[in-house]
This record gives structure tokens, sequence and C-alpha cells, in this order.
């Protein structure tokens, strides 16, 4: 018999992951816990894996879980599109701006399934320096936005906080003193409060390796140079740390979108920001 992943199940695991907890999930969704909860035991029982890790603290994902993930998120986001977007069809051009390690994780793939149900549509993701990307956003070359909130060029319309997470290589030392810490190069909007939060716990630390790009500092992680914060999306699971105790908790960085002004009411840009939100 053919087994079927309900789209029902799977937004109660993104959300219980996203919340790290059942109560706070189960309130978000209007759930009970204990309904929320059976939700789950189904849907590991589809899947024939633990989904998540349960404690008094909270729930996190299990490496089956992580795995899980991002394709959850995807049927759920294609859900939401193929309600939307069945129908009518969006043409026109738009720009936009998305942070790297935004730029690397799965929020393009979301453009580009929205690109597929608009084939009059084309949609074009640059990834550029802070000070271009204001130059192009003024300009009116990018229609949108998301970033860093420190770094979006205008107030944001809406934002949103995600967890950053520590990344270990095969062969670094968690508890070297100094500790080997793997950084973007300046500028980085979350540099500075990662070294804060080592500096807060007593943790000595040095820098081993700094890039200005996701792609070298992942290469350096990987080497073993050291340990880096980034966002969980652009780590496969053997690189992320498992371990609470090993390494300080790092704080959430908050995202912002900013919209062009020009850009009211245009349908197609009106698509791809509510593209951009389901997905982040």
């Amino acid at each position: 018999m053919a087994r079927d992943l309900e789209t029902a199940l799977l937004r109660s695991f993104v959300t219980a992951v996203r919340a790290g907890s059942i109560s706070r999930a189960a309130t978000a969704l209007g759930h009970t816990q204990p309904a929320l909860s059976q939700q789950l035991r189904r849907l590991e029982s589809v899947v024939g894996r633990p989904l998540l890790n349960r404690s008094t603290s909270g729930v996190s994902p299990t490496r089956a879980g992580e795995e899980l993930l991002p394709y959850a998120e995807r049927i759920l986001s294609l859900s939401a599109q193929a309600l939307t977007e069945t129908g009518r069809a969006l043409t026109g051009h738009c720009r936009v701006g998305l942070l790297e390690d935004l730029a690397a994780a799965r929020l393009p793939q979301a453009l580009a399934d929205l690109a597929r149900l608009h084939p009059g549509a084309t949609l074009e993701v640059l990834s550029l320096s802070n000070a271009a990307m204001r130059e192009a956003y003024d300009a009116g070359r990018v229609q949108l936005v998301l970033d860093a909130v420190p770094d979006v060029p205008a107030p944001p319309r809406w934002t949103v906080r995600r967890p950053l997470v520590w990344a270990v290589g095969q062969g670094a030392d968690v508890t070297a003193a100094p500790l080997p810490v793997v950084l973007f190069s300046n500028p980085c909007s979350w540099r500075t409060s990662v070294l804060e939060t080592l500096e807060r716990a007593d943790r000595r630390w040095r820098v081993a390796f700094e890039s200005n790009s996701l792609i070298g500092v992942l290469a350096a992680v990987r080497a073993g140079l050291g340990v880096a914060a980034l966002m969980p999306a652009n780590l496969e699971p053997a690189l992320i740390c498992h371990d609470p105790d090993a390494l300080p908790a790092l704080p959430d960085v908050e995202f912002g979108l900013v919209r062009h002004p020009r850009t009211a009411g245009d349908p197609l840009v009106d698509a791809v920001e509510s593209a951009l939100r389901r997905m982040i």
C-alpha cells in the first residue's frame, strides 16, 4: 500500500521544529497539545523513523527529521502556491536581492517553483554587497530585498527571526583554548554577536579563517579548520553540532524584507513576496 505524506502532518512537524516546543507549536496551530503530539506520532509512523528528540526543554529534529525538514517545507510551499496561483497567469520581470546565506538556502527553489507556474514571468536572484544592493534598490533595479535587518536598504515591511547553529567539521576540537573560529569577513551583520557570545561564555577564541563568501566558510569548516555560526539550511546534518554543552547557545538573526515603493499593486511582486514569506 502506497504511503502518502499529508500536508497537515507536515505542517505540524515544521511548526514544532520552528517553535522548538510542542506546546508553542500547538498554540500557533490552534491545536491542543495531545492532538498535535498524535499528529507527530502519525507522521513518524508513516516515515518509519523518529523525527523529533523530545526533552523537558523542548523538541529538536533527529537526523531523520533534519533530512525530512527541507522536503516538508517545500511541499507546504508548493501546496500554498498551487492553491494561490492556479488559474491566473503572471507576467513581467522581478529581481530579488538576497543575502548570500539565503540565496544558498531553499528560497531560490521556492522562486523557481513560482516561475514554473508562470512561464510568462522572469524571476532573477541577485546576491550583492551591501553598497551595491542599496544602489540597485535606490535605482529601482531590484524590486525586493531580503537581508539581515541592519543591512536592508529601507525600513522593512516585515521581519522574521531565525536561529544560527554551530558548524563543526571533522577534526575540529570544540574544547580547544583558544577555540578556532571561522568567520565571514567584515562587514558581516552577525559576526560581532557571535564573538560576543563566546566572550560572555568566557570562551577564548582565535580567528582561524575568514572569507567573504559562504563557499569559503563552508570549505574551511569541512576541512576542520574551526567552528562557524551558520544557518542550518546551508549545512548537511553531519556538520551541525548537536551537543548543547559543547559550545554556547547562539543568538537568532533577524531578517527583513523591503519592497520598492514603485511596485505597489504589481501582482508578480505580490506573488514573489508571498512565496518568500512562506519559505522563510
